[in-house]
């Protein structure tokens, strides 16, 4: 496999946000090494999929929604979750199966929820979130409301009948939704070329009419301009596809041998790391200092050490309560 060059050239942000995008992505960096560390350790279990490579695609896009749209995203969503607006801490409770978690202990890793944010999942189906996304648009499109639903998925969810299925009814409604697909090349262990006759997937979704952007996900600065781009779009015109091309340096799930793909390509795509790549870049055009990486550095790894300690003191939820919420009330 051909590895593009890395990101590089000339940041075109602000200073100020290009900090806050390397904060963002710092935060879940350290977040998602604190919790493979945990469930080595046992305190976290079940599935656990982590996003360490992937950060520049939710720290880019999360700051280009309004605090009113809706996100729903898929069971890889922790750094979409606190983005969003989710505390730390409670995400890590609800790591720890805690009832201070944000769905109470109930959903673990894969079910984050937060309504209060506006983020609607965390979804443990491949696939499963895009036609409730397009449900949400079409709600919104009702009762009009100046809101654009959001929705990450994987390249994975592509070959779903989901897919298809919500991507013809969000362009027939044009409804505001941008689908936003982080193309990591391999759903599960499976590389694209392998399960897919179509590799571009921009071909898929403009087969349904529907507008389609493209982009290296591995530039932060990038993904944020495009997501710019694609929320106006979908604000004003209706659904929009937009491809982010990324790459996950872990393994699909802590449960994963990786036997799939050879360590030389993990090693060749890491070089493309967006943390790294995009420090360089603010450091050569002079808007980042190393002691101010530090200083960023230091501020993500005491958040994360806070949010273990509320964990840790978190409480588990009552045998007894286990019944309460499953049925709605008669």
């Amino acid at each position: 496999m051909k590895v593009p060059p890395p990101p590089s050239g000339k940041v075109g942000l602000p200073a100020e946000l290009s900090l806050q995008l390397l904060a963002d992505m710092l935060r879940i960096r350290r977040m998602e090494e604190k919790c493979a560390e945990l469930y080595g350790a046992g305190k976290i279990r079940g599935f656990l999929h982590l996003y360490i490579g992937e950060e520049a695609v939710a720290a880019g896009a999360m700051r280009a929604l309004a605090p009113g749209d809706n996100v729903v995203a898929t069971y890889r969503e922790h750094g979409h979750a606190l983005l969003r607006g989710v505390s730390m801490d409670r995400i890590m409770a609800e790591m720890y199966g805690k009832q201070e978690g944000c769905s109470r202990g109930r959903g673990g890793s894969m079910h984050l929820f937060d309504a209060a944010t506006r983020f609607y999942g965390g979804n443990a189906i491949v696939g499963g979130g895009l036609p409730l996304a397009a449900g949400l648009a079409l709600a919104a499109k009702l009762k009009q409301e100046p809101r654009v639903t959001a929705c990450f998925f994987g390249e994975g969810a592509v070959a779903e009948g989901a897919f298809h299925e919500s991507m013809n009814l969000a362009q027939l409604w044009q409804v505001p939704v941008a689908y936003l697909c982080e193309n990591n090349l391999y759903a599960m262990g499976t590389a694209l070329e392998r399960s897919e006759s179509q590799t571009d997937l921009c071909a898929k979704a403009a087969s349904y009419g529907m507008a389609t952007l493209k982009v290296d996900g591995m530039d932060v600065a990038a993904v944020h301009e495009t997501a710019l781009r694609a929320r106006e779009y979908a604000a004003k015109k209706g659904p929009i596809f937009v491809e982010f091309q990324t790459y996950r340096f872990r393994a699909h799930s802590m449960f994963d041998p990786e036997l799939y793909r050879e360590k030389s390509e993990v090693e060749a795509w890491k070089e493309r790391g967006p943390i790294h790549t995009f420090t360089a870049r603010l450091k050569a055009q002079k808007q980042l200092t190393e002691e101010r990486f530090l200083e960023l550095d230091r501020a993500a790894q005491a958040e994360v050490e806070k949010a273990v300690a509320f964990a840790e003191a978190g409480t588990w939820e009552p045998a007894q309560n286990l019944t309460q919420d499953v049925m709605t009330p008669a």
